[in-house]
């Protein structure tokens, strides 16, 4: 096996590809990176037996081949290389991979590559096709939004709804919920999946381009193919909660505030908050948004008032600072709407305006008053 290719053009195909190695391989083949040269094309695969990236970038070919190597070494040796011309040759009866560069030569182990595992194909009976924009879209809005707790596995990643006319994808981990849709949309297909966090960060970094993902799905997998890269994993089997029946519906009590200077005031007065709880309190009446916190084991306390738009009745409400500023930075909005029942039911979060294409919605529930 024998090539030469750019190295920044090398690397950032790898860089993604890393994310994809396991932090603690069951089996050391994962470890790895499956390098598959035909021609002029490097195929580059990695998988954790869970989630698998393919993709392709076109390479000066010399001599086809397959080989497993090391894939954090070559990631690290790649990072840390000047741009300039590269050069990949191993010989066919050999375990040693050679990375020739302008000022020097590298020695990597190779594997088995026999040994790694099998890729599962993307043949199923459904798909659908998604604008790179939408998907981009959506996964930033509700990734952020997942859950980390492995005894809620259905929380642990994003459910998407395909349906005839929309897309619908939900992320919650209980305390915080967010609900993005698109609307311009039309297949002959329905289905519902829970697709991994993991899965879903890596489709972020290779998105690129405006054209569109092919989506294909089964009861078991999911595919995404962008471009020259195709990312598949295992689906979440298990139950996604029934979030309709936690979007409280009458919400009289309406706030309308600037979201950049919500933020930074929430951000300050965040700094005086009980670390443990991170608890603001927001007082709101027609004159305005009253914001503290305090932190009564060290004797801090802060507080801010902003000017607002508010109709509805007085009301004293709280939430986790770190819920309110993550939601309210992942929406571009000059101005952001809250809408409130009672202060101990959950709240909803909406951007004062939105494309005609797209609809979002957010839900962060209230915490306990601490006196």
């Amino acid at each position: 096996m024998k090539f030469s290719v750019s190295s920044s053009d090398l690397l950032k195909k790898i860089q993604v590809a890393t994310g994809v190695l396991p932090t603690n391989a069951i089996m050391p083949i994962l470890d790895d990176f499956l390098m598959e040269l035909k021609g002029d094309q490097l195929t580059l695969i990695a998988s954790d037996l869970e989630t698998t990236l393919r993709t392709v970038i076109t390479v000066n070919g010399v001599e086809d081949g397959t080989m497993a190597v090391r894939g954090k070494i070559l990631n690290d040796t790649i990072k840390a290389l000047p741009e300039q011309p590269i050069e990949f040759a191993k010989e066919e009866n050999e375990s040693i991979l050679v990375i020739k560069t302008s000022n020097g030569e590298y020695k990597l182990a190779s594997d088995n590559f026999e040994e790694f595992p099998q890729i599962p194909d993307a043949v199923t009976s459904e798909g659908v096709e998604i604008p790179v924009p939408i998907l981009e879209s959506a996964i930033s809005r509700t990734l952020f939004a997942t859950s980390n707790d492995e005894m809620r596995q259905a929380m642990m990643g994003v459910y998407l709804h395909i349906q005839k006319d929309k897309l619908i994808f939900v992320a919650t981990d209980a305390h915080k919920l967010v609900k993005y849709t698109y609307l311009d949309f039309n297949t002959s297909q329905e289905g519902s999946m829970i697709i991994p966090k993991k899965s879903l960060n890596l489709v972020r970094q290779a998105l690129k381009g405006s054209g569109n993902v092919k989506l294909n799905y089964s009861n078991s997998h999911v595919f995404m193919e962008m471009e020259d890269t195709e990312i598949g994993c295992r689906l979440i089997d298990a139950q996604f909660p029934n979030y309709n029946a936690v979007i409280p519906t009458e919400n009289p009590n309406l706030l309308t505030i600037d979201r950049v200077s919500f933020i930074q005031s929430l951000k300050r007065i965040s700094i005086y908050a009980n670390k443990t709880t991170n608890q603001l309190v927001l007082t709101l009446d027609n004159d305005g948004i009253l914001i503290k916190a305090q932190d009564l084991d060290y004797h801090n306390e802060a507080e801010e008032k902003l000017s607002c738009q508010y109709s509805g009745d007085p009301m004293e409400v709280a939430f986790n600072s770190k819920f309110l500023v993550e939601m309210l930075t992942v929406l571009d909005t000059d101005d952001v709407i809250m809408e409130f029942s009672t202060p101990n039911r959950a709240s909803l979060i909406l951007p004062s305006s939105s494309a005609d294409d797209e609809d979002l919605l957010m839900l962060v529930m209230p915490v306990m008053v601490n006196r």
